[in-house]
């Protein structure tokens, strides 16, 4: 069984006693060097060094310029020598001019080493540049996977919120204007150098893009430990991910400066990250995508609003691999599998009530006219492909509408 101690963590016996079950297959694990700690965003100017920056590009929002992050930032790798240009028009679900706009500013300003200093939509977004600066062309003809031909510049990510995993992971997510959706670039190439995790940063998030922000990390956990696939490395750091929001989100949301619960929330986004962009994920992320792209919305949001439906679709043929999930959540160790899968979906949609996220996607705007066009879409998201059940588009349909 899956034992949790008092920080919201799980025991390694099941998951040992898990692997142990399965065939052993070869697999890889990429992960970029990992800074992690209160008080570690000075790291960022020492690893900038190291990487070689002269005059470092840094990449943010205006939020977060605001909060005085990027500003701290600057003044650290000011005093190590460097000459950083600061770029800060990213959006929320950052969109495909802009991404090639920042590649115009790196190119003009002469820059080198890309750090990105934000939540998930600014990393994407200097993964973009940091890909352009070497590749050229439109952000869009990389969508796919393995389509980046020549080698980037390094990178240094330094996370704000706690969910995203984008800051050691091997995507960039971009909004496709013309076509109201998301795309999906994935390779080797676009896993950071650095990762730099200062839990000070996610103090000064807004409390909904903390609940998005953490629901998206219990998805990540969530759809790698049940991705077609994972592997006993990634089965651990899923595992965690999920007892660790499931035990620490309320407490950010009740008390905002928390910092044992900001470190492990931290910590919770990394595992999750760690997890899914090495077993990647499932039809949850992929329906999401789709959703996001149309209406420009928060996707930890929607990935709250559909896991449940997921879970229980992906349930009905897999339930087994939902039992370590429930105990990770401090569910009952010895429920039969059918049970486990249903007492999932419960907890994470209670879990989804206590933060305030929606119930349904038409409290967000989705309409029963938008799911033939999303369902068309979601079949061609490369997530899709390591989901646990095959989904065909009828089924992809039904779901939207359990999930509207």
């Amino acid at each position: 069984m899956v034992l949790v101690d008092d920080t919201g963590r799980a025991d390694d016996r099941s998951r040992h006693e898990h692997a142990a079950a399965e065939v052993p297959r070869i697999s890889k694990f990429h992960a970029p060097e990992i800074v992690f700690g209160p008080n570690s965003l000075p790291e960022a100017a020492h690893a900038a060094l190291r990487l070689g920056a002269r005059r470092p590009f840094v990449v943010s929002d205006p939020g977060l310029f605001e909060s005085g992050w990027p500003g701290e930032l600057l003044t650290h790798l000011k005093e190590a020598g460097l000459a950083p240009r600061l770029w800060c028009d990213v959006t929320p679900n950052p969109k495909d001019h802009e991404i090639e706009q920042g590649y115009h500013e790196y190119v003009a300003s002469g820059c080198d080493v890309v750090l990105g200093i934000g939540g998930g939509s600014v990393i994407d977004a200097a993964k973009g540049v940091a890909l352009l600066a070497s590749n050229g062309g439109r952000i869009l003809d990389y969508e796919g996977i393995d389509r980046i031909a020549n080698p980037i510049p390094p990178m240094i990510m330094m996370p704000s919120t706690s969910g995203t995993g984008a800051d050691v992971s091997q995507f960039c997510i971009v909004t496709d204007t013309e076509r109201h959706t998301k795309i999906t670039i994935m390779g080797r190439a676009l896993v950071p150098d650095v990762s730099i995790i200062d839990p000070r940063l996610l103090t000064t998030m807004p409390e909904w893009l903390n609940a998005a922000t953490g629901l998206d990390a219990l998805t990540h956990g969530v759809e790698a430990f049940v991705s077609l696939a994972h592997g006993p490395l990634t089965d651990h750091h899923a595992l965690q991910a999920v007892s660790l929001v499931t035990a620490h989100l309320p407490a950010t949301m009740l008390r905002p400066d928390d910092a044992s619960s900001r470190s492990f929330m931290a910590q919770a986004a990394l595992e999750a990250g760690l997890a899914f962009t090495n077993a990647i994920l499932g039809a949850t992320h992929a329906m999401s995508h789709q959703v996001g792209g149309m209406l420009d919305l928060p996707h930890g949001v929607i990935n709250g609003i559909l896991l449940p439906h997921v879970i229980r679709f992906n349930g009905a043929t897999e339930a087994e691999r939902f039992r370590p999930i429930a105990q990770a959540m401090g569910l009952p160790a010895a429920a039969p599998a059918d049970e486990a899968v249903d007492m999932v979906a419960a907890e994470i949609r209670k879990l989804g009530d206590e933060v305030g996220v929606p119930s349904g996607l038409g409290a967000i705007g989705v309409t029963e006219e938008d799911i033939p066009r999303l369902a068309v879409l979601t079949l061609g998201d490369a997530c899709l492909t390591t989901n646990p059940r095959a989904a065909s588009i009828d089924e992809i349909e039904r779901l939207f509408r359990e999930a509207l």
